[in-house]
This record gives structure tokens, sequence and C-alpha cells, in this order.
């Protein structure tokens, strides 16, 4: 498994540039997030006739609001859904351990209460699909290793999926967020790409969503991307899709315990970041031990090797994949000292402590893509049981 470090452009170029040129339009001149990102200033400071109304309003998404504040201060609840789930309590783990609260994995009434300085951030917010989304291309992918390979590159197979990513949850839940909104393609959907005679791309489903909509979506922040702050047009523009944002923590160890199933990050002693994470197979069981970071890989393309990943008598060959959110190793591979091993991304968010990943620590792309912005050659990383 192994990445290609795209990064090829300074600060100064890549701060130079204009909003136009950057493959997708900026909220604004003091954030280069896109124009979906979101805006705490108008539930902080807004009136205590809107604070009460977006209160009632989100009465009936109380775990959906917790998410999203863990999600913003650094303790991934994993997919956004409203469910008290395994990722859930993890994240309410760490965020207890950080506050020197008891470790229940319960919104318990002392949770609660340290969870009450963000209470004015509402369960979800309403936006608008940007109007070139319509234009974007989306085709699936395919099974087959050589087929996958003969691909420009992974990306999102449809807008629904990438809306989705973007705001970290599901198309599932984003239908129930908005019963009202499905659209045919009549209507303005995306259309498919072309598919040329023996092209191993395929047309997406038609999408529940269409560019230019006004949709409600999970609240999702910590998403400033500071002008001057990436030195990657690719790698900014894939933050602004994952809705990331370039200030994070700088952690100097992180700690991956393959039975809690959790990737902490800490600042000395302190406990800033947690994720859920897969890690390991009866095969290719996690290395314990202390490992070094080599290197980071945007966007990196993706060396398939079926000896390595253990499908030995396989007959698929090796491959050389395209980068992309659906690249095995989603949008980003940290790797570490040991050989074939990385911390990455993954298409599948769904799937994080709860599938066996190849050997390497798998994490969400919106969760690979935070802690990518934390660490560096001189974090130490440690694997424990």
């Amino acid at each position: 498994m192994q990445g290609q470090d795209n990064d090829s452009e300074s600060d100064t170029a890549v701060a130079a540039r204009g909003s136009t040129d950057l493959g997708y339009e900026t909220y604004g001149a003091d954030n280069l997030a896109d124009t979906m990102a979101s805006n705490d200033d108008a539930h902080l400071n807004g009136s205590d006739a809107d604070r009460n109304a977006v209160a009632v309003a989100e009465e009936e998404r109380p775990i959906m609001q917790a998410q999203v504040v863990l999600d913003r201060v650094g303790f991934g609840p994993g997919v956004i859904d409203g469910k008290m789930g395994m990722s859930t309590e993890n994240a309410l783990r760490g965020f207890q351990e950080a506050n020197d609260l008891e470790t229940t994995g319960e919104l318990d009434d002392a949770t609660k209460a340290a969870l009450s300085k963000w209470e004015k951030i509402p369960a979800t917010r309403v936006v608008t699909i940007p109007s070139n989304w319509s234009s974007a291309q989306y085709s699936e992918i395919p099974d087959d290793p050589a087929d996958m390979a003969k691909l420009k590159k992974l990306g999102y197979t449809s807008l629904d999926e990438r809306l989705a990513e973007r705001f970290h949850t599901t198309v599932d839940v984003l239908k129930q967020l908005n019963p009202k909104v499905g659209t045919s393609r009549t209507q303005g959907a995306a259309q498919p790409r072309s598919v040329a005679s023996g092209s191993p791309e395929t047309p997406q489903s038609q999408d529940y969503f269409t560019a230019g909509q006004e949709i409600r979506v999970p609240n999702i922040g910590a998403d400033r991307i500071k002008p001057g702050s990436v030195n990657n047009s690719d790698w900014q523009k894939t933050l602004a899709s994952l809705g990331v944002g370039s200030e994070q923590p700088e952690v100097d160890r992180i700690v991956v315990s393959k039975a809690g199933k959790t990737l902490k990050a800490y600042q000395g002693d302190k406990l800033v970041a947690l994720f859920t994470v897969s890690s390991g197979s009866s095969q290719y069981p996690l290395p314990l031990g202390e490992w070094d970071i080599v290197g980071e890989a945007y966007n990196p393309t993706y060396s398939y090797d079926p000896e390595v990943l253990g499908k030995n008598g396989s007959d698929d060959g090796t491959h050389e994949f395209a980068p992309g959110p659906n690249s095995p190793v989603g949008v980003v591979w940290i790797d570490l000292s040991k050989d074939h091993y990385g911390i990455h991304g993954t298409p599948d968010p769904e799937t994080i402590g709860r599938a066996q990943s190849s050997g390497c620590v798998r994490l969400t792309n919106w969760d690979a893509a935070r802690l990518a912005g934390m660490v560096s050659q001189s974090t130490q990383v440690i694997f424990e049981a």
C-alpha cells in the first residue's frame, strides 16, 4: 500500500490565486472553505427569539446535536446519524477523558453540562448545493481491479454520495432530513457520464438531490480554511469537499488501540482528539509497538498487489489505481516506518470500527484528512493491544 505525494505548490502561489481558480466557489476572502461552510455567528449572536426557535426545532435531534459538537471539537462520532452507536460512544469517552469526567460513553448529565458550552449550535443547518455540482462527472467504480486501474480518477459515484461525505453522514440520513426534496433528472439533476464502448465506467444511479437545491444537513463545523495555510491546491479542494478545516492542533503522540478501536491524539499528556478506526485483521494483525511517520501523501495513487493483500493465487495481477475519495486508501496516506503499513481513509465510512482492514489503520476520509493536519514526522505512533 503506497501513496504518491502530490504536494507541488508553495503557500504564496495558492494564497495568491482567486477563488474561481480553486475549482470551487469559496465561502469568502477569509475562509476558503466552500459556500456550504458553517456560520455559527447566526446561532451564537442571534436574538433570544431566534435561539428559542432553534431550540424548539432541534428538540427531536439531541443525539445529532451532540454528534455535531463532538465532531467540531475533535472527538469524531464517525457517521453523523442521530443515533447512539460505537463511534459516538467512543467520541463521548474521549470528550469525557479530555474534560476529567467519568468515562461512561453515555450522554449523561455531567457530559451534557460540559457540552452546554455549545448548546446554541443547532443539530442541522440549511445549505444550497453549489450550482457547479451539476456539471461534475460521476460514474460507478468497477469491482474488477484491471477495470478500476483504467479510470483516471476514483471519484464520487453520485452527487448524493459527494453530499453525504461533505457533511459526514449517509445518503439515507440526508433523505430523512429532507423527505420532500426528491427529484428527477428532468428537473436538472446531473446527467451520467457517457460510456464509451468497452469502457469500465458505468453511469451512476439517479440522484435524490440536485444542484441548486436548498437542503437540511448535519451542522458540522471546524471547516474554516485559512488563506495561505495549504500549499497544495488539490489538497485544499479535498479539504473543502470534506468539510475539514486547515486549523488543526499539532500533536506529538498518537495511540491506536486495537481493543478499543480508537486512535487518540495527544499534546503532551492532554488528549485533544479521538477517532474510531478499523485496524488489522486475523491475517494481518496490527503491528504492536512504536513506529515513526515517514511521510504523508495527499490524494495518493494506490499500488494494488494481491500478494501484499494476502490474495495468494489471485490472477488479478498488480495495478496502479488513480487517486480519489473512492480509492481503497481514501484521500490520504500517512506512511509508517513499518513496511506496507499506514494510516489512511476509506471509501466506506459506515464500515469503520466494524470491518477488519488489511492490516493498516483505517478512518473515515474526513477524520483521516483532519488527522493529517495534526501529525508530522516528529509525531510518535504507538500501536497497542
